[in-house]
Order: structure tokens, then C-alpha cells, then sequence
């Protein structure tokens, strides 16, 4: 169904934050003293150059300290918070608003459990509303950004006039197990940490972003398997696994996914002018262009992104989005697709509307 741009949630503002320490890829092949050729070229082949990490401590021979799940997850919890509160402040700023202004908080994290969940803690934490509605969208991965922006979206439509917030956090140097094995390896050369934060409004004041006019869902049952944590009990930690094949899956049922995006809309895909694709590694953002007859220029911020970050997780395609909009080249009746994907396998969609 698509919504009528009168009525409809409008992206309102955005804001971001990321770990002040950054690493070069070569640098943490050398703080790991990696020299596997195939694993250095993992590294240095996937079109990243640096990415923001909260990596351990070194031993006194100077190797970074083994952390254990518990640990992983304290990380999880302290780095999370402190990127999403900074995260959600650049965001109210860019509207001109203020945490009590903050009627509905939803926040997306695929990098740890915690109870209670961020929303909470970020309450407690920012002074928000105690009346404040909240939800938190845990453990879908890269694509659940857009898992998290749809019911935000609805949440915003049934309440005109108030402000719907939403918070994807990504600790993912707490999801890292390094074991010199390849599988572990494709995680730890592609992840960075970071948040991003979106205002969602409609109703009256609701004019300055784009609108969010219809979201398209796919799920690929086959490829079930093919993104996963698993339970390592040598390790005694979670490992994260993606398939080889994942490109391949996602790029393969692209189309299929904006044909449905598209459909009953009167809009062409000729008609888009803009595309945020998820930052999910080169053969991936590759694989979507090939399919969908995508320039490099469309995938422009996607790629710088990708560079200067890595894989964000949940929250890449919104700072893809924050480069578009600082860009300042969108007009009034330009059309954009927020494309994400993830575990499932997932392709997650969303039509925009200026």
C-alpha cells in the first residue's frame, strides 16, 4: 500500500556517531600480526580503507588481549550507548529539537543481548520521557534498519505531529572472533562500529525530508543459513558466518523485490533518482548493480561509505543517506529507494518521495 505524500512520515533529520578510534586496514593486519595471504587479501581487496573500532588492549608482548562473551558484551552495552546518545543528539539538532521531545524511541541492534534493551537504558540515560514509547528490534542483522523504520513509520502516521526517533547501533568489534580461520576472517576484515539516527514526522511541520510513501519485504527461505551467528564452543563466544554465495542470493532476487516495491505506484525505476544501497562489501553492492542496471554513480555514497567505515551493519544505508542529504542535490518530486539485506536471507525496501 502506498501512502499518500500529504499524510505520509517524513525523514526529518539524521545524525551519526562512531568510535574515535579509526584503523587503517593494514593497521590491524599488523596489530594481529596476520599474515595469511589469503586472509591480508580479504583485507585489502573489499574496497575498505579504514574503519571505526573499539579493538582490546595489547599483552605485554604486545598482542591484543582474547575477549571473552562476557566481555564482548560489556563492550556491546558501553560502546552502544554512548554512540547511540551521541547519534540521536546529532539528530535532534538537526531539527532543532529536544530529548523530551522524544515521543516514540526505537532502537536496532544486532551486536549483543541486553535486558533491559537499549531503549531503557537510553531513557535513563538521555532523561527522556518516562511516558516515552519504545521498542527494540534485536538480532535481524544488516537489514533491519528498515525493519525498525517501518513500524516508526506507522507509528508516526497514527500520530500526527509527534516525534518518532530511531537509533540503529552497531558495536560490531563485539561480534569479532579472531581465530585465523577464513570464515572469521571475512567478519573481522569487513565490520566497523557505529550509530545512526533518524526523525520520523507527519502531519503539520512534517515538510523537510523526504516522504516515506511504501516498504517491500522479501525473504529468501533457502538461503536461511547463509548469514548466521553461531555458537563457537571452543571459543566460548558467538561467531558470525556469511556464506560465500550471499551476493550471488541478494543480487538474484533484487529486481523481484523493487518490482513489488513498485508496483501500484505509477513510479518507473527510471524514475528513481536516488539510491541507498546497504554497505554490505563490494561483491554485494556489485551484485546489486549488475541486477538492477545500477551506474557507480548511483551507488556513489554506498561505496564511499564502504571506505570509510566498512559494514555498519543496521545502520550503513543511513549514512549513505546523511551523505545524500549534506550532498544537497534531491528536489521536490525526486524519487529514492533505501535498499537493505540481511540474515534470512532478507531484502528489505523503501520508496521515497521528496
Amino acid at each position: 500500500m502506498e501512502w499518500d505524500t500529504r499524510t505520509a512520515p517524513r525523514i526529518t533529520g539524521v545524525g551519526t556517531a562512531n568510535p574515535k578510534t579509526v584503523y587503517r586496514q593494514q593497521e590491524i593486519l599488523d596489530r594481529y600480526k596476520i599474515d595469511d595471504p589469503r586472509v591480508v587479501s580479504l583485507f585489502t581487496s573489499g574496497n575498505v580503507d579504514r574503519r571505526h573500532l573499539v579493538l582490546p588492549d595489547v599483552d605485554e608482548n604486545g598482542d591484543p588481549i582474547d575477549e571473552t562473551q562476557g566481555q564482548l558484551l560489556t563492550k556491546h552495552r558501553t560502546h552502544g550507548l554512548e554512540m547511540a546518545a551521541r547519534a540521536i543528539r546529532a539528530c535532534l539538532e538537526d531539527i532543532g529539537a529536544d530529548p523530551d521531545d522524544i515521543d516514540y524511541l526505537c532502537c536496532v541492534s544486532s551486536t549483543g543481548f541486553l535486558t533491559p534493551g537499549f531503549s531503557a537504558l537510553l531513557v535513563n540515560e538521555m532523561g527522556l520521557r518516562r511516558d516515552c514509547h519504545r521498542a527494540d528490534v534485536v538480532g535481524m542483522g544488516c537489514n533491519a534498519g528498515l525493519n525498525g523504520l517501518n513500524p516508526v513509520a506507522h507509528w508516526a502516521r497514527g500520530n500526527p505531529g509527534g516525534l518518532a526517533v530511531m537509533v540503529c547501533v552497531e558495536v560490531c568489534s563485539a561480534a569479532y572472533v579472531f581465530d585465523g580461520t577464513m570464515r572469521t576472517a571475512v567478519v573481522n576484515s569487513l565490520f566497523g562500529d557505529g550509530a545512526a539516527a533518524v526523525a520520523v514526522t507527519a502531519g503539520p511541520g512534517a515538510r523537510s525530508g523526504p516522504a516515506l510513501v511504501k516498504f517491500a519485504s522479501h525473504l529468501i527461505p533457502e538461503a536461511i543459513e547463509a548469514m548466521r551467528y553461531d555458537w563457537d564452543s571452543d571459543r566460548s563466544k558467538f561467531s558470525f558466518y556469511i556464506d560465500r554465495d550471499v551476493p550471488y542470493v541478494v543480487g538474484a532476487n533484487a529486481e523481484l523485490v523493487l518490482g513489488a516495491l513498485l508496483a501500484d505506484t505509477s513510479v518507473r525505476q527510471s524514475e528513481i533518482n536516488h539510491w541507498i544501497v546497504h554497505s554490505g562489501g563490494k561483491r554485494v553492492v556489485d551484485s546489486v548493480r549488475v541486477n538492477l542496471g545500477l551506474s557507480a554513480h548511483d551507488v556513489r555514497h554506498t561505496l564511499s561509505v564502504l571506505r570509510d567505515y566498512g559494514n555498519l551493519s543496521s545502520g550503513s544505508f543511513l549514512f549513505s543517506y546523511q551523505r545524500l542529504v549534506e550532498e544537497g542535490r534531491t528536489a521536490p518530486g525526486d524519487h529514492g529507494v533505501f535498499m537493505t539485506m540481511g540474515p534470512g536471507s532478507t531484502i528489505e525496501m523503501a520508496l521515497l518521495r521528496w
